[in-house]
């Protein structure tokens, strides 16, 4: 009966998700074009609320758990592990009042609906893997970023998705990159569990009826350590919470 409902359930959230962005990208054209940053972020905020919610159609049921309530007058470095697409509009969600920011790959940047727009537009730190120079200045600048108008720069540790769940070995230099240029951030460990479930069978079908789980967890002021110590630190917290 799972693998029926997964074979149904698929192409209707799909074409649900894809309706959300192609719906959304003029949307977002329109806030920003004729009412500037703040509209924009609301249609992102919007979509994403929406993004993270049809997950529902595939029978995928979320516990949230938010531990700290995080200032807004400095800047905050969300530190998280990565488990799938599904990650991030939840982490767009619950950091919404920190105007979260990505470190995102730059193809990523180029022809999909709305995702693409916001990369370019929202303060994203677009980086060529291949060349390290180019990407170190795009997490320079958007450390500049979040040190300026205290916003939230958000950073996927493992540098890729696990595919499986099990937690990879953190790398520390994209967060002492932000460091360097925003040295007073908070830095905020937040923990994915269970979203490499949804594509466990790999794109067709999506699995139905499985389970997540969105964690806060209390912050850090990075001041008494090392980058590299502190991001041994966060990944270690990480894997506790996830049981490995």
């Amino acid at each position: 009966m799972k693998k029926l409902l997964s074979y149904i359930s698929t192409p209707l959230f799909y074409f649900s998700f894809i309706l959300a962005l192609v719906v959304f990208h003029p949307i977002q054209v329109i806030c920003r074009t004729l009412f500037g940053y703040k509209a924009h972020k609301v249609s992102v905020d919007i979509l994403n609320y929406i993004l993270m919610r049809l997950v529902i159609l595939i029978g995928f049921r979320v516990k949230f758990n938010n531990r700290v309530d995080l200032p807004t007058d400095r800047p905050i470095i969300v530190v998280s592990n990565h488990q799938g697409t599904y990650d991030i509009p939840p982490i767009v969600w619950m950091f919404r009042k920190h105007h979260p920011k990505f470190i995102s790959k730059i193809e990523l940047a180029k022809n999909l609906p709305s995702i693409s727009y916001n990369l370019r537009h929202s303060g994203a730190a677009l980086i060529n893997r291949k060349n390290r120079t180019q990407a170190l200045a795009e997490i320079r600048k958007l450390g500049k970023l979040i040190a300026d108008n205290n916003y939230c720069a958000c950073i996927f540790a493992e540098g890729t998705r696990s595919r499986t769940g099990k937690l990879k070995q953190f790398k520390s230099g994209g967060l002492a990159t932000l460091l360097e240029e925003a040295p007073n951030a908070l830095v905020v460990p937040f923990v994915v569990d269970g979203n490499y479930k949804i594509e466990k069978n790999g794109k067709f079908p999506l699995s139905f009826g499985e389970k997540g789980t969105y964690t806060v967890l209390e912050p850090i002021e990075p001041s008494a350590y090392t980058p590299e110590d502190l991001t041994l630190k966060i990944e270690n917290l990480i894997r506790t919470e996830l049981g490995q």
